[in-house]
């Protein structure tokens, strides 16, 4: 161990920490991370050592960079959050989804720790799922896993992001799916799913959640739920002439946080985005095009629990002139 103290140990260990981060997360070669961090690669192969030296490296990393914590704690203070966890950003990274990945892990493993049973609500996307995957194996029987929204596509096909059976079999708990297309054909036909008694429970069930874990997608030419063909351009083109940001299981919202009256919302077969006290509700979300969206979710409080990457906190803290 290093006996050194002081202000040059502590950026000494911040750039252990990161040379870390994108050896071991982000997959950079040592040379890369050289050039990525202006550093000779002798010095960069002295960093990753020390990283693993010094225990920051434990298959996660497990050393909170301080730019991150600052920039947590002003995203805690400026949306009132209960929690907020930043990860690194790779420079000219163009999928965020293994920092969250890691983060998100952590988190549910916090959540699911707990020393009594609880109701555990999950949405649906490829950031929740490459958590799960992340997930520790445990033996939870007494908790109970509740889906926040169908796993349906149009014709019954089956979503490539179903959540709540892996995060299940994951701690080998109780499930219950919502056997449903994420949006119905009509606001008559999702009324007539409301009235199922599986649909009941499972609403049931979701309200009485303790912790909560959603994604978040925005509205746009890269929307989630027009890539991944549950909305056309024509509809998507639509909510954004309304004034939609982004949508999370499947309801669409505004810039000020507030549902769209009408359209989607009128058909989408997710639980109500309810607030309770005493509940968290974490969003996990990150990249530039998600930036108005996550604000809107902040500023709305449909969420009061965040965990985002570097790059998109200091978005969102400048959007918000902060």
């Amino acid at each position: 161990m290093i006996n050194s103290t002081g202000d040059n140990y502590s950026e000494r260990l911040d750039d252990a920490a990161r040379a870390g981060w994108l050896y071991y997360i982000a997959g950079y070669k040592q040379d890369e991370i050289a050039r990525t961090m202006g550093v000779s690669r002798q010095t960069a192969q002295r960093l990753v050592a020390m990283a693993l030296r010094e225990k920051l490296i434990r298959i996660r990393l497990e050393h909170p960079i301080m730019r991150c914590m600052e920039l947590a704690d002003r995203l805690t203070r400026a949306f009132g959050l209960e929690a907020c966890d930043v990860v690194p950003s790779a420079p000219g990274e163009t999928s965020p989804v293994a920092g969250l990945a890691e983060a998100g892990a952590r988190a549910m493993e916090r959540e699911l720790s707990a020393v009594r049973g609880r109701v555990i609500a999950v949405g649906t996307g490829r950031t929740l799922r490459a958590c799960v995957e992340e997930l520790t194996p445990m033996n939870r029987p007494d908790h109970t896993v509740v889906a926040l929204l169908g796993h349906m596509m149009p014709g019954g096909l089956s979503t490539r992001f179903n959540v709540v059976v892996r995060l299940a079999d994951r701690i080998n708990a109780g499930h219950y799916p919502m056997p449903l297309p994420i949006y119905a054909r009509s606001a008559q036909e999702r009324e007539v799913y409301r009235e199922l008694d599986t649909v009941k429970q499972i609403h049931r069930l979701a309200r009485e959640a303790e912790v909560t874990f959603v994604g978040l997608g925005n509205i746009g030419p890269d929307a989630p739920l027009l890539v991944d063909g549950l909305m056309s351009q024509k509809e998507v083109d639509s909510y954004i002439a309304a004034g939609a940001v982004g949508e999370m299981t499947g309801w669409i919202f505004n810039a000020e946080g507030r549902l769209i009256e009408g359209l989607a919302n009128d058909r989408v077969n997710s639980v109500p985005l309810t607030r309770r006290k005493g509940r968290r509700v974490y969003c996990l979300a990150a990249g530039s095009s998600r930036v108005t969206a996550i604000r809107a979710a902040l500023r709305g409080r449909l969420v009061n629990c965040l965990i985002t990457n570097e790059a998109t906190a200091e978005e969102i803290l400048a959007l918000s002139g902060l």
